[in-house]
């Protein structure tokens, strides 16, 4: 008769329990977010673009991207100085968006657009200054797909955006016209002829319609709105001038990675410059926090992030509190008082029957 090792399927059990542990143990949103976070990494090297690999160089007050063009001043200065985002990338719409021009509008171009005189170039980069009263701006970018003839020479610039529905378009949106425009001037100058006409294309990310619009260069709204837009925008940032809290579009403050820092937010604080975490305010994604703790030497943490994230403030510097009173500061290690209390007090002046709440250094003003 055959005899069974019983211990062999013991162990086998044993071992498929271990490995289903740990991949229960790996399957979570930290493990997902390294991943991504490494996955784009080696993306951008494999593109030929390292530089999105960290903070963003800031760039001079007279250069301008497409992108940025008439939209709230105040928020693209954030954007251009590098100031902590307050808000997850949207990754899954930035995914889709990318998907969806690739897979879906380019392929529909070269079907039924392109011919044996029509091709489609993806992108092109272009680079042209503007003259102003003020002094030159710049304008540097690269374009969405191009229809171009054979010998590349563009013919017609699109510009492609998903949204969640085209239900209520009812028209291009200002700044994206302003982007358009920008690709006409841009590629004008650089093959030194007149591209007047262009596409603004519209594609619902939840039905895959499409929507098109034609668009002719205007002179009068490339001048006098998006030129002028352009040099109010270099003054503030050359005369080191935070824009008002004023958005140029009424949905931008809802979607805004810098409420809390603007004000629009739930902090008591408003106006904050550039530089540094908002005090008191604890919602920002980790890894925000690390990508600017990276990109600045002086930066710190905040008390209230050091209590969010523990294991950062072993790593990083610390801002210490304050009394506003006395002038004496503590470290987040003191121990004469909770680290966990939101606002806690100053010991010393407690100590003389007065109460003061200590603070993180700030000088912006305070709603």
């Amino acid at each position: 008769m055959e005899s069974h090792d019983e211990s062999a399927g013991t162990e086998n059990t044993g071992i498929e329990e271990s490995c289903v542990s740990a991949a229960l143990q790996s399957i979570n949103k930290e493990a997902f977010d390294d991943w991504y976070r490494a996955k784009n990494f080696r993306q951008n090297i494999r593109d030929g673009k390292p530089y999105f690999n960290g903070a963003g160089t800031v760039p001079h007050a007279s250069r301008h991207s497409p992108s940025s063009l008439l939209q709230c001043h105040r928020k693209i200065v954030y954007q251009q100085e590098n100031a902590p985002e307050e808000r997850r990338n949207a990754r899954g719409i930035l995914w889709t968006g990318q998907e969806i021009e690739e897979k879906v509008v380019v392929p529909f171009l070269q079907d039924v657009v392109a011919t044996d005189e029509i091709f489609i170039r993806n992108s092109v980069w272009i680079d042209f200054a503007i003259e102003t009263k003020q002094g030159d701006l710049r304008i540097k970018g690269v374009t969405d797909p191009v229809l171009v003839d054979e010998e590349s020479t563009p013919l017609l610039p699109t510009e492609i955006k998903t949204t969640s529905s085209l239900d209520y378009l009812d028209g291009p949106k200002p700044h994206h016209l302003a982007q358009l425009h920008a690709y006409q001037v841009g590629l004008s100058r650089k093959y030194d002829l007149e591209v007047t006409e262009g596409v603004l294309v519209y594609v619902s990310r939840e039905s895959l319609e499409l929507e098109a619009f034609h668009v002719e260069f205007n002179a009068e709204f490339w001048e006098e709105t998006v030129v002028k837009w352009a040099v109010t925008h270099s003054d503030y940032r050359l005369n080191d001038k935070l824009p008002p809290d004023e958005p140029e579009q009424s949905w931008e403050c809802k979607f805004c990675s810098y409420r809390e820092r603007c004000g629009k937010g739930t902090s008591k604080y408003a106006d904050v410059g550039v530089s540094g975490f908002v005090p008191q305010y604890r919602e920002y994604p980790r890894e925000k926090v690390v990508e600017y703790l990276e990109s600045r030497d002086d930066a710190q943490l905040t008390p209230a992030l050091a209590n969010t994230y523990p294991e950062l403030a072993e790593e990083y510097d610390v801002v210490a509190w304050e009394c506003p009173r006395c002038c004496a500061a503590y470290t987040i290690g003191d121990t004469r008082f909770q680290e966990t209390v939101e606002q806690p007090l100053c010991p010393d002046c407690a100590a003389e029957d007065s109460i003061v709440e200590l603070r993180p250094p700030v000088t912006v003003g305070e709603k």
